[in-house]
């Protein structure tokens, strides 16, 4: 489950952004947060386990005629499980009106979601119209 990041897990953000290398040095982390407290239309959502109840995944965006993904990490012990999806897809609940895209380096991640969606949308199980 998505929920929006409160002043008391920012902590638990930290945590999930530091997995991601640019990140690893606390200045940067930090700058990263402030950022994210300052900017009105930048926003952290963290992402439940459904097993655990645990934040395995953090997803930062910005919010105006669209939204654009800034970073996602995802614990590492829970990766290759179609996590970053299932965000994007609730993210993408969140924000029906709005196209959603990513930076340069979220680009990739938010493309392969769409391909997958298409597919998912598109599949006819092998049947002929």
């Amino acid at each position: 489950m998505l929920v929006r990041c409160k002043p008391e897990q920012q902590k638990i953000a930290m945590g999930l952004l530091s997995y991601i290398s640019d990140f690893k040095d606390m200045d940067r982390l930090n700058q990263l947060m402030d950022t994210y407290r300052e900017n009105e239309q930048k926003h952290l959502y963290l992402w439940s386990d459904k097993e655990t109840d645990n934040f395995v995944a953090v997803i930062g965006v910005e919010i105006g005629d669209e939204v654009i993904i800034r970073q996602l990490a995802v614990n590492p012990s829970f990766r290759n499980e179609g996590i970053a999806h299932q965000v994007l897809d609730q993210l993408q609940q969140i924000f029906p009106n709005k196209n959603m895209i990513g930076t340069l380096e979220m680009n990739s991640i938010v493309a392969h979601w769409e391909n997958a969606n298409y597919q998912a949308n598109n599949s006819n199980d092998g049947k002929i119209d």
